[in-house]
């Protein structure tokens, strides 16, 4: 059976500092969610626990406190409604969640291609051959992490923000035989895989360079969810069919759905 498009899963409220949008409330993302025939959202607004060193500033002003001020998230019939979080990776390799807080996460994002965040997650001088080196290595050091996986996603692996407009040079350098490593390593620890990127405005080769970690992963067992990363109401417009046509492009079936979502 064909990969059914009933969830969103990486979505932010006006409590990110990058969203700041006061439609975009929990209740906005509801409609979304009732009005696309979805039947899971998750909101995962960005987040530092105090409880483990090292916040940059901009996510200092982010605690867990901040983030349970959603809750009760709003629910229906129709949708359920789920309390995650996204979090960061260090320049140390460290995660902002404490193991308790895990506990009381529904879904817990984790990207590892964040260097953007000079000072914080990268030096910022990094150049070609140094990023994708750091793309492997900020991989292999999540999946080596004692977290619990079957509720963790890895954001957008494939994404501008691993150096602006530059970063189709990076996902070009990295060997298909580390993507088949650390694929057939994630398959192996039940990581959830993000599909999050804009598949309906990209050329050629930008295409292909973005699907291609995708049809590894999945040749190496892997499953996936499907995520928005929507700051603000515009973004939620073309999230289904977004999510449509990366589901044919990849020709993905319900069985490459993470546990979560067939529950």
């Amino acid at each position: 059976m064909r990969f059914q498009v009933d969830h969103d899963l990486h979505i932010h409220s006006f409590l990110s500092l990058c969203s700041n949008d006061p439609g975009q409330t929990p209740e906005a993302i509801l409609r979304y969610g009732e009005e696309n025939g979805l039947r899971t959202l998750c909101l995962t607004d960005h987040m530092w626990d105090p409880a483990v060193p090292g916040a940059s500033r901009w996510y200092a002003a982010q605690p867990y406190a901040r983030t349970r001020e959603a809750l009760p998230l709003p629910q229906s019939e129709k949708v359920r409604f789920l309390f995650g979080c996204e979090t960061e990776m260090d320049r140390r390799e460290v995660i902002g969640v404490s193991a308790p807080v895990m506990q009381e996460l529904d879904f817990i994002i984790i990207p590892t291609t964040h260097m953007h965040m000079d000072g914080f997650t990268v030096d910022g001088s990094e150049g070609a051959e140094e990023r994708t080196a750091l793309w492997i290595r900020r991989f292999d050091a999540l999946l080596e992490m004692d977290l619990p996986f079957e509720k963790v996603g890895i954001a957008h692996l494939t994404c501008p923000l691993i150096w602006r407009n530059r970063y189709l040079e990076v996902l070009e350098k990295i060997p298909a035989e580390e993507y088949h490593r650390l694929f057939e390593k994630a398959a192996a620890k039940g990581l959830g895989i993000e599909l999050n990127f804009d598949s309906l405005d990209m050329g050629p080769r930008e295409t292909e360079l973005n699907l291609l970690p995708y049809r590894i992963a999945k040749e190496e067992g892997c499953k996936f969810y499907l995520g928005s990363d929507a700051h603000h109401p515009a973004s939620l417009l073309r999230a289904k069919a977004n999510f449509e046509n990366i589901v044919d492009l990849l020709g993905l079936e319900e069985e490459d759905k993470i546990p979560l979502l067939l529950n």
